[in-house]
């Protein structure tokens, strides 16, 4: 009868530690294709003008006028490259709607053709309007 308590109990912990480690893995890494910040939360596409919230590794996008989260980018952006993208790091921004301050966020980092408004690297640093490269 004890061993069989014992073996309940190890099969317990094994079972407790692989879900413990499943989760701690899967939740709020940061993208193979981000940049690396640790307190950071969101980051700005401006090539597509979509958010992706690293915390909850989703993808934030307008749809028919409606912010949308998924897992995965919406089939109209399944040609754009993450790795070549451009991507800005939104710093002091904490809380769960970053696209509050979408029209601020598109004028601030748009695209004239030729190069980025601010300081034009493919991943940038912003949070007091000051941008950091980050090659």
């Amino acid at each position: 009868m004890k061993t069989l308590k014992v073996i309940a109990i190890v099969l317990m912990l094994i079972v407790t530690s692989s879900i413990t480690a499943q989760v701690t893995v899967n939740i709020g890494a940061r993208p193979v294709w981000g940049p690396a910040y640790t307190t950071e939360e969101y980051y700005y596409l401006s090539d597509i003008d979509s958010y992706y919230d690293i915390r909850q590794s989703q993808f934030i996008y307008l749809n028919n006028g409606t912010w949308v989260r998924s897992r995965a980018l919406p089939r109209r952006y399944r040609n754009y490259n993450l790795n070549t993208g451009h991507i800005v790091v939104l710093n002091n921004y904490h809380g769960r709607s970053p696209y509050t301050h979408f029209k601020k966020h598109k004028v601030k980092f748009y695209n004239n053709g030729t190069h980025w408004k601010g300081n034009g690297d493919r991943k940038e640093n912003h949070g007091n309007g000051k941008g950091k490269r980050n090659k």
